[in-house]
């Protein structure tokens, strides 16, 4: 465990350049005390770690010492080559970056891991986009990568569902979501989403831009999502549902509405319950969700809702009513 933990020390050590003893310690999951142990138990045997003082300080290795990959468990290497997704890479154009990569780590592996590791693209794929959907290839795409790794603003012109707009962004960070590509950009002082595909223009400039050092990419993104799901569900329906209509509500519903969706326990005396669904924000679109639920649910609560419900069930019935034909023609004698 000793001998494993030291070698994530100098992983870390050579990945960061500096690294305090807390921070070591929070990802070592031990005590700082036992981090101080370890560096001294490290300097002892030669490794050339060492230790700047002062608020700004923490442990470093000698400029050009690097630590062989000779120190992977089964499970680390094959977890590595688990992470290569070839669809994405190719999407930024790192594609062959990435084979490379994997060439040199697999060279660098003991000969004893190396068939295990490699056996882990042969058993496992990734298919990123959702059920019947089909990945985007966003024409901008690459030089928007390029923008971000540089740190250089660009200029696009994007098309969002109300108009078409221009806009001078400072990109951050690219995520990719269900098959599609969203740039999270910073525009005078907000960051702001922009879905890649629906970038009609983009100029890489040659301004450079201060990233800000708080920036959080994964917690942007996983704030940004909560409140458009919020933004799309502000509304609240009172829906009584058959024992079947529960299940296709669970079945059909995004993991916030199922998260928020409140089921009272008591049944009636038909076997259905109560339950209080976030909808959308009109009673149409909250109408359309609920319609998926079929004869299995009704909807009790608002009243606009309600009689939109109505009106929809009562068209939709006239629409599929039989015809009964046109008239039978006589002849005349």
């Amino acid at each position: 465990m000793r001998a494993s933990r030291m070698l994530s020390i100098l992983t870390t050590l050579q990945a960061k350049g500096q690294v305090t003893a807390p921070e070591l310690a929070e990802a070592c999951e031990v005590s700082v005390r036992t981090i101080y142990r370890d560096i001294d138990a490290l300097a002892a045997s030669g490794v050339p770690v060492y230790a700047d003082r002062g608020a700004e300080g923490g442990y470093r290795l000698l400029d050009g010492y690097r630590v062989r990959l000779n120190g992977l468990s089964q499970s680390e290497a094959e977890a590595l080559f688990l992470a290569g997704l070839p669809g994405p890479a190719a999407a930024l154009g790192l594609d062959a970056a990435m084979v490379a990569a994997q060439t040199k780590l697999m060279a660098a592996l003991p000969a004893g891991l190396r068939q295990d590791a490699g056996r882990m693209q042969e058993r496992f794929h990734l298919d990123a986009p959702g059920w019947f959907g089909e990945a985007e290839e966003p024409k901008h795409l690459r030089a928007i990568a390029g923008a971000l790794l540089q740190g250089t603003l660009i200029k696009i012109r994007y098309q969002s569902w109300r108009a078409e707009k221009q806009r001078r962004v400072a990109p951050l960070g690219l995520v990719l979501k269900a098959g599609s590509w969203y740039l999270a950009g910073q525009v005078d002082g907000s960051v702001r989403t922009y879905r890649v595909a629906r970038v009609l223009d983009c100029m890489v400039l040659q301004d450079r831009f201060d990233r800000p050092a708080d920036f959080d990419l994964a917690a942007y993104w996983q704030a940004a999502t909560l409140r458009l799901e919020a933004e799309l569900h502000p509304n609240v329906a009172t829906v009584r549902l058959s024992p079947f209509g529960i299940k296709l509500l669970d079945a059909l519903s995004q993991p916030y509405v199922k998260a928020r969706t409140r089921l009272e326990e008591t049944v009636d005396a038909d076997g259905w319950r109560i339950a209080r669904v976030p909808v959308g924000k009109t009673s149409w679109h909250a109408a359309a969700e609920l319609l998926r639920l079929g004869p299995e649910a009704e909807v009790l609560e608002p009243a606009d809702l309600r009689e939109k419900m109505i009106e929809l069930t009562q068209a939709m019935a006239t629409r599929y009513r039989p015809s009964r034909g046109p008239a039978p023609t006589t002849r005349k004698a």
